[in-house]
Order: structure tokens, then sequence, then C-alpha cells
């Protein structure tokens, strides 16, 4: 009998394949990354850098309230002009009702006001304060000096680069200890 339920169990065909639906596209590119387009509107939020599990939570109430779509939509079946009112929407956040808890630049630096960046704007941000770190030589920009860890993890064991410390395989040992009989 149990054979039996294995081999039905075996025939069945996969979810993924009972699930496909029709879709319009098969790529769709939302702020600069490539989406399949049986992805789900919050999902694929997931893949831009920058958004987060909670932040994208926010980021799919606004969108189904301020244009209406759903966030177990497809992707795929999603128009042009949908997608470009999306990108509008992610590249403009800042200017939005986005609660300063959920922003990845609070009080910035440079003018004190709170963003919340994406793709390439954050990359290049994290980068140049990095930077300011490193001319200001204070502790942190001196462990980004010198390729240490920065925010206080431990160091005695990981983090190492370079050849490796360790003890001497059997063959190594023997070998060495053949050498200093002869």
């Amino acid at each position: 009998m149990a054979k039996k339920e294995k081999r039905e169990k075996q025939e069945t065909p996969k979810k993924a394949a009972e699930k496909t639906q029709d879709v319009k596209r098969g790529i769709v590119r939302i702020a600069g990354v490539d989406v399949l387009g049986n992805t789900k509107l919050y999902r694929a939020l997931w893949k831009i850098r920058g958004i987060s599990f909670a932040t994208g939570k926010f980021i799919v109430k606004l969108i189904s309230d301020k244009l209406g779509i759903t966030k177990d939509t497809l992707v795929g079946n999603l128009d042009d002009d949908q997608i470009q009112k999306i990108d509008n929407l992610l590249s403009n956040l800042d200017s939005t009702v986005m609660p300063t808890y959920l922003m990845n630049r609070r009080s910035d630096v440079w003018d004190g006001k709170s963003y919340h960046l994406i793709m390439n704007d954050l990359a290049f941000a994290t980068r140049m304060s990095i930077e300011r770190k490193k001319k200001m030589y204070n502790w942190q920009g001196y462990r980004h000096l010198r390729g240490k860890k920065v925010r206080g993890q431990r160091t005695k064991n990981t983090g190492r680069k370079g050849m490796s410390v360790g003890v001497m395989r059997n063959k190594q040992q023997q070998q060495a200890q053949q050498q200093n009989t002869k």
C-alpha cells in the first residue's frame, strides 16, 4: 500500500507547474532589477537593494492605496504605465508619508534630513560615508583602512585573510621528521 502511495505522489505534477498562470511578460524591470514575471509584487520588492521585509510591507500597502494594485498581483501582468508609477513611487520614498524608523538614511550627515535610498544611490551613499570615516581617521575609519571588523565583532577566529594558520597534516609531519633525522 505504501509503495502505491509513493508512486501516486511521484506522478503528481510539482506545485510550481500547477500554479502557472497566464503571464504577459517573462521578465519585468522594476527599479533597475530584473524580476521574473510570475513573482508576486510583495516578493519582487525584496529583490531591490534597500528594501527589506518590513519596508516592503509598508511599500506594498502604499502601492495598493495609491495605485490600486494588490500585493498578490503577478509582476508580469502589470502594464508599462503601472510599472512606471511604481518606479516613481520607489524613487521618491523620502517625500512620502513613510515613517522615519523604516528609512535607511536617518538624519543624514550632510543635511540632517531622513532619506530612504535604493539600489545604486544606497551603494554610493554607503561608500561615501565609509570614505568620510577613513579621512576623519576615527576608530571606524581606522578599522576600515586596516580591513578589520568595524562594529565590535570578535576577531580571534573569524575574519582571517590569507594563509591559514593551523596544525600540520600527518604526511607533512612525517616528512618533517624524516628530514630532521637525516
